[in-house]
């Protein structure tokens, strides 16, 4: 399964890289809403995006919108992965049709329990 992660911290696409890799996703990565668009345009299919909301160029809710629009990718999972804790926030992540959503702090308990719910990971 592949797994793009897209998130303008190195640090945080670095960890979550990690957590995903270890469980079993081939992982590529995106600094921004663009660059993942960029990188879908040219042929990306991942099964798993796990997606930061506030970013430059173009941040996570415009990225969902625009993935959501597009019958390609009606199949990928998407995860909102941030520090919005709004929870109208939340609710609009979820109606524009993300199908997870996850608050910074995590643990990848965390991650590994919503990629159950979503049937890409296997529960202990």
């Amino acid at each position: 399964m592949r797994a793009l992660i897209v998130d303008d911290s190195r640090a945080m696409r670095t960890i979550l890289g990690k957590m995903v890799a270890s469980l079993g996703f081939e992982v590529t990565t995106a600094i921004h809403g663009k660059d993942a668009l960029e990188q879908l345009a040219a042929g990306a299919r991942p099964d798993l995006m796990l997606v930061d909301w506030n970013m430059p160029e173009m941040n996570g809710f415009e990225l969902l919108q625009s993935v959501r629009s597009d019958a390609a990718y009606a199949s990928s999972k998407i995860i909102m992965v941030t520090t919005e804790t709004e929870v109208q926030r939340i609710a609009a992540a979820l109606a524009a049709g993300a199908n997870e959503y996850i608050m910074k702090p995590f643990t990848p308990e965390v991650i590994k329990e919503k990629l159950s719910l979503l049937g890409l990971a296997s529960g202990d």
